[in-house]
């Protein structure tokens, strides 16, 4: 008789039927199943092992329990992931749902309720703590000062008051003299050596004052000068040393030139400089570096009113071109600001050269020399040393002369003479 061999069965723990224990597979759970139920398993991706329980994983494969356990479950979309990253005023969430939140631009962490900031910036609740409201307005600012930079405006017994206006002191000979107006801006620490810097080199040819369109830094304004001693006499030398205390100039601020109305022979002589500036808006705007401005528009209607206005009529407003409002000069306020030397002196030489170019003007020159043309008064300019810086200007911005100006000549001519 053969030998009987003794076989150790063991139950499929799915189905319970009775298999040799050689015929079962273990699952990653420890369990033994058939054959015929173990293909109900999956495959665990770790150990290769079926399965009974198995959980989705952010690398998009199934897992066992034992292969998860160094894993832990994003808070988002609920599967497994090695890595979690913590979202402040939120959950554990995997990298790839991370991606969906903001990042605090203070901290750099990942946020689920990030703050904005002056609609600039986003931060968390913990770093918004850093910031308060500036004392003047609602703009949030971080750290210790008081007041944002729009609002900081910071005092100095040399700068005056914006409504401050002294006796004038006049320098040189007239009857035209021009005021100077030059806008600059500082930074916060470097103000106050800005204006003992300024008030030293200025003596009694121009005082500073507080201007509420800038926060930050002032307004030179000179006394009466005639353009002579303005191009000789005046200190250019503090526009370089102001530029190395840190001032600075932007599309903000502008440079306004008044020319005395005592300087002007008549109101035929004040409508042709009128007429002189407003039909050559293009290369005027080219000469002042800045066009469209709020501050200094040329106005159609405006323009329609220079017989009105030489006739000492006052307009309406201050922001034009020409500001005709103060009762003792006209105010040109048409360039942007500087502290290049040739763009200041410019501005005054063409506040200058445009009155003594119309002072003898007459219809004759307009209708047969075209004198109202651009072209014709930059090479009337070109012809005078002493405009030397305009001349100079002119040419580096390429605005001496399109040969067009806007206007009805038959029309303008009837005021001319």
């Amino acid at each position: 008789m053969p030998t009987a061999v003794l076989v150790d069965l063991a139950e499929c723990e799915a189905c319970s039927t009775r298999y040799p224990l050689s015929e079962l597979v273990d699952t990653a759970e420890h369990e033994r199943f058939c054959s015929g139920c173990v293909t109900d398993l999956e495959l665990c991706a770790g150990c290769d092992l079926p399965v009974r329980d198995t959980a989705l994983t952010t690398d998009d494969d199934y897992r066992c329990a034992g292969c998860r356990s160094a894993f832990s479950v994003c808070d988002d979309c609920m599967r497994y992931t090695r890595y979690n990253i913590a979202i402040l005023s939120g959950g554990d969430v995997c990298e790839s749902c991370a991606e969906a939140y903001s990042t605090c631009d203070d901290c750099n962490f990942a946020v689920a309720e990030p703050v904005s900031i002056n609609d600039e910036r986003d931060v968390c609740a913990e770093c918004r703590q850093d910031y308060r409201e500036c004392d003047r307005c609602e703009t949030l600012i971080r750290g210790r000062e008081d007041y944002c930079d729009d609002c900081y405006r910071p005092d100095h017994s040399l700068v005056h008051d914006s409504e401050y206006t002294p006796r004038p002191i006049f320098h040189g000979t007239g009857p035209l003299f021009l005021g100077l107006e030059l806008e600059l801006r500082t930074t916060p620490h470097g103000f106050d050596d800005s204006v003992e810097t300024a008030n030293d080199q200025l003596g009694r040819v121009a005082y500073l004052k507080h201007d509420g369109s800038i926060s930050c830094g002032f307004e030179l304004v000179t006394h009466p000068m005639s353009y002579d001693y303005a191009i000789t006499k005046f200190p250019w030398s503090v526009l370089s040393r102001l530029r190395l205390l840190g001032c600075y100039t932007d599309d903000g601020v502008g440079i306004h030139v008044h020319l005395s109305r005592a300087g002007f022979d008549s109101p035929a002589h004040i409508y042709r400089w009128l007429k002189l500036v407003y039909r050559n808006e293009d290369d005027v705007s080219t000469l002042a570096r800045r066009r469209d401005s709020e501050w200094a528009g040329f106005h159609p209607d405006i323009r329609e009113k220079a017989r009105e206005l030489a006739h000492g009529g006052r307009g309406w407003g201050r922001y034009h071109a020409v500001n005709t409002r103060p009762p003792h000069t006209f105010e040109l306020r048409i360039f942007a600001s500087s502290l290049q030397r040739q763009q200041v002196q410019a501005a005054l030489g063409f506040a200058h050269a445009s009155a003594e170019y119309t002072r003898t003007l007459r219809a004759h020159d307009i209708t047969r020399n075209r004198g109202w043309e651009w072209a014709t008064f930059t090479a009337w300019v070109a012809a005078r040393p002493e405009y030397a810086a305009l001349t100079a200007e002119l040419t580096a911005l390429g605005a001496t002369g399109s040969g067009v100006s806007t206007g009805n000549q038959e029309e303008d001519l009837a005021c001319a003479s």
